[in-house]
């Protein structure tokens, strides 16, 4: 009250201020298989996501996949229609680079391909502000060596997801050399709020899942090429006898085989083991573009809703 008069603005309700910490908006370079997937994982947890490609067709086919994706768990009775709907209200598209000023996280998930991703890094490292954490999903490159490219190493972590992004409840967590304890620590409470169990990793080559995976790929491979057993027989034997949830050759497929050969390589010549050395067959379905659940064919035949196919 101020000389006998009341002042509304005794009566005003302040708004919390934000906390820096808390990742509010995401955005995501990259709207391939694990792009998408990150999208829908983070939009799914009430963030707002950008998804950036280079044009818009990328664009409207990764959306049009994921719809049809969200479909069939409307299906599975694992979703509703509403679900649905509040995701992709969520999910913004853009083929400027520049749209990602102003989110509070940035993710990359484009291939498996260094000068690529340094560039984009060099590139954020130029646009987004000095507080922004900056995020890849390599799964063997260094990212001790990328964040050299950029003016602050300390704020690039990687955050390895594994697909099937909305179902895998794990994300390894990676700290360059010259992570800092606070990126680290906003990131980890970002993987929890996604639903994720965080693994802390101190890079290595391959980190832990895609080190230990890809042996018994490769294995899986050279095994069917020798004629020990068929593609669906040392599948079941592994799943059965093993309590996997999919036999090794149809992880490889769901993986994509491009980006399996990728890792094998970048293992191979990091690391200097043969025992990362791609099998001949799986060269072979490469070359010839049967790249897996994604292409409809790899080590076995999919249908449209990536469903196996009996023979």
């Amino acid at each position: 009250m101020t000389n006998g008069k009341l002042n509304f603005d005794d009566f005003a309700i302040s708004k919390p201020a934000k906390d820096p910490n808390r990742i509010e908006s995401v955005a995501i370079i990259g709207a391939g298989v694990m792009g998408r997937g990150i999208a829908q994982t983070v939009s799914s947890a009430g963030m707002d996501v950008l998804l950036i490609d280079l044009t818009e067709d990328i664009l409207k086919k990764s959306i049009g996949i994921l719809e049809e994706s969200l479909d069939r768990e409307i299906q599975r009775w694992a979703m509703t229609k509403s679900d649905k709907k509040s995701i992709l209200s969520r999910i913004k598209t853009s083929t400027d680079f520049n749209s990602i000023i102003g989110y509070d996280l940035v993710i990359e998930a484009v291939d498996e391909d260094f000068n690529l991703k340094k560039e984009i890094f060099k590139n954020l490292d130029t646009i987004c502000d000095p507080k922004i954490v900056l995020v890849s999903n390599t799964s063997t490159l260094s990212l001790t060596e990328i964040a050299k490219f950029t003016k602050h190493p300390e704020r690039i972590i990687g955050m390895h997801f594994i697909s099937p992004v909305p179902k895998i409840p794990l994300v390894e967590v990676v700290r360059a050399l010259k992570t800092s304890d606070e990126t680290y620590q906003k990131v980890k409470k970002f993987g929890e709020r996604l639903g994720k169990t965080v693994v802390e990793i101190y890079e290595y080559p391959g980190f832990v899942t895609t080190r230990v995976i890809v042996p018994l790929l490769n294995e899986a491979m050279y095994v069917l090429m020798e004629g020990v057993a068929t593609a669906e027989g040392i599948d079941t034997a592994m799943k059965l006898g093993y309590n996997l949830p999919m036999g090794p050759l149809e992880m490889a497929d769901s993986m994509g085989l491009d980006e399996v050969f990728n890792w094998m390589e970048s293992l191979r010549v990091t690391l200097g083991d043969l025992k990362y050395r791609p099998c001949p067959i799986l060269r072979k379905l490469v070359r010839e573009g049967k790249l897996g659940k994604k292409t409809g064919e790899g080590f076995f035949k999919y249908d449209a809703n990536n469903n196996k196919i009996k023979s």
